[in-house]
């Protein structure tokens, strides 16, 4: 029975409580930390969390001999630190998105698993998406030939009020703004689907969010070997449709799936090729659902990692890719001029000081509250399947 501690009590923490609960016969979570004490005892009563002791910060959680695995659930900002600790420490990390706000502290955390011989894992829980899954798998396979080009729609809403936590809407408390925390998602997908690009150009603003340094709406222009896609991240789109959308040689694949095929007429017009997109939409259909989907199955993973039962599937290496993404993203928005990867670690955007003093500050942050007391989060669009 492995024990756990999750570190922070706000919203995504209690997602991840209930996603730890499923495994009841594995794991039993004994700690909750937060910057709060009475944060980390309401969510421990609000889940009936009753092995848990709520702990101040962070330290007391990571001395306890019982606890093997910590989920780190804090700002941003914090996560290499108490990542970091944790490790050396001696315990098994979780760490939710985006797993820090600058390459080097992605590193820092990789030696520190490296040297620890623990594991750690970024929350990717969209991997564990069905329809995400099997456009994955159909990729792979070459079902729709070669990619020719790629649309990535991370379309959130996000009202003002959304920025009054202290935390949220500075550079230094989430390292950015809907291309960091938002469209972190569908951008590790895109990398899980399709690799690193090339090089990237891109341009960032705010025009909706008066209380935010960041930006809240970005596109990206991705170059590959063969192929271009397109990334728009925003949250002043009011009906949050979001999607990726792979154009292949054969056929349109895409989440939410839709498929779609043309062949030439004589004169170069498309027409429909019908047989190859039921083939498509068949081979779509013909994969199975997955039994678990999002936070639980990721962490369910990673309990079986720990225990020596399975590989691990989302490493470390690829929380830090996305970060390598957002950061080209962000570079190439400040310096109106394409950025190569991969981002050499003598390039000022590797370090997020020096990244996070070149970026705009779009407005000043006037509205700070300490505490939020929303205790639910909306965790996205549902894909369907």
């Amino acid at each position: 029975m492995k024990g756990v501690a999750i570190l922070g009590a706000g919203a995504i923490a209690a997602v991840h409580a209930d996603a730890f609960l499923r495994f009841s016969d594995r794991c039993e979570i004994r700690a909750v930390g937060a910057l709060h004490l009475d944060r980390a005892k309401r969510l421990i009563d609000r889940k009936g969390l009753t092995a848990a002791t709520a702990c101040e910060g962070v330290d007391e959680a990571l001395a306890r001999d019982d606890v093997d695995v910590v989920s780190v659930c804090a700002p941003p900002g914090a996560h290499a630190d108490i990542v970091v600790k944790a490790l050396r420490a001696g315990k098994h990390v979780l760490v939710e998105k985006p797993m820090a706000p600058g390459l080097a502290e992605c590193d820092r955390m990789i030696e520190a698993a490296q040297a620890s011989r623990k594991l750690l894992s970024p929350i990717a829980q969209n991997r564990y998406k069905t329809p995400y899954h099997k456009m994955a798998r159909l990729l792979k396979a070459g079902l729709g030939g070669p990619v020719k080009h790629v649309t990535v729609n991370s379309l959130w809403w996000r009202g003002p009020n959304y920025y009054d936590p202290w935390w949220r809407g500075t550079w230094d408390g989430e390292g950015g703004g809907c291309v960091m925390n938002h469209a972190v998602h569908h951008l590790d997908l895109l990398l899980w689907m399709a690799g690193m690009p090339r090089r990237v150009t891109a341009l960032i603003g705010n025009v909706a969010h008066d209380n935010s340094e960041c930006e809240d709406v970005g596109i990206a222009i991705l170059e590959y070997e063969g192929f271009l896609a397109q990334v728009t991240a925003s949250l002043v789109t009011h009906d949050e449709e979001q999607e990726i959308i792979f154009q292949t040689e054969r056929g349109r694949l895409s989440v939410p799936w839709k498929t779609a095929s043309s062949r030439a007429l004589p004169n170069g017009f498309p027409e429909e090729d019908r047989e190859a997109a039921e083939y498509l939409a068949g081979a779509y259909e013909r994969l199975p659902p997955l039994d678990l989907e999002g936070h639980p199955a990721q962490i369910g993973n990673f309990l079986d990692a720990v225990d020596g039962r399975d590989e691990l599937l989302i490493t470390a290496q690829d929380g830090r890719n996305v970060i390598e993404l957002i950061t080209a993203i962000y570079e190439a928005a400040q310096s109106r001029s394409p950025v190569a990867l991969p981002i050499p670690r003598d390039d000022a955007f590797y370090r997020r000081d020096s990244m996070l003093a070149a970026m705009p500050r779009f407005h000043r942050k006037t509205r700070s509250v300490e505490r939020s007391e929303v205790l639910e989060i909306k965790l996205g669009r549902d894909v369907g399947r």
